[in-house]
């Protein structure tokens, strides 16, 4: 099915539209979650959340493309449940992932909403001009949360090569931010 009749099926408030999205998109929003989680049932959990998200905000919101739009809902589950793991585990002692709090702009600040947009405008170029496999291989790793060993198992290379690359493509962003004027 594709995603424009999905969408109806939601607006229409059908509860197939729920099957469908599992189906179409169950293995994508599946594999996000257990890439941060690295539990089945924890992400089977998230996923749910996922469809539940869904049903309630659409309508009125739209998707222009529906599994992009479920895997970012997805990815932020999954790193609230993870954080909110990690914290109870530590007795409440902040995260590493807290420490970036200073560097995410705060939404109820207008000017940092400001920066986050540009950045994200800037990362969209960013990613555009990047070759195809160096966009793949950034994404995987900082988009769905893969291993650094599944990317290299997948893309038949090792471990090794795999962080060598990411390193030169973070070294390449830091670069480009800076060269923008851009502080994260």
């Amino acid at each position: 099915m594709e995603d424009a009749e999905i969408l109806d099926l939601y607006f229409r408030r059908e509860q197939a539209a729920v099957g469908e999205t599992a189906k179409k998109y169950g293995p994508l929003c599946r594999r996000v979650a257990v890439n941060i989680l690295g539990s089945e049932p924890d992400a089977e959990e998230c996923v749910n959340d996922t469809y539940l998200r869904a049903w309630n905000a659409i309508p009125p919101d739209r998707p222009d493309r529906l599994g992009l739009w479920l895997a970012r809902v997805t990815r932020n589950l999954a790193f609230d449940r993870w954080k909110r793991d990690r914290r109870q585990r530590r007795g409440g002692a902040e995260l590493l992932l807290e420490e970036l709090t200073d560097c995410i702009p705060d939404p109820c600040d207008p000017e940092r909403e400001l920066e986050g947009r540009e950045l994200t405008e800037f990362l969209d170029l960013w990613l555009g001009s990047l070759k195809p496999e160096d966009r793949r291989l950034f994404l995987r790793r900082y988009w769905r949360g893969e291993s650094v060993r599944d990317i290299a198992k997948s893309a038949g290379g090792t471990p090794n090569s795999v962080t060598k690359r990411l390193t030169r493509l973070r070294a390449h962003l830091r670069d480009a931010l800076e060269k923008e004027g851009l502080t994260v």
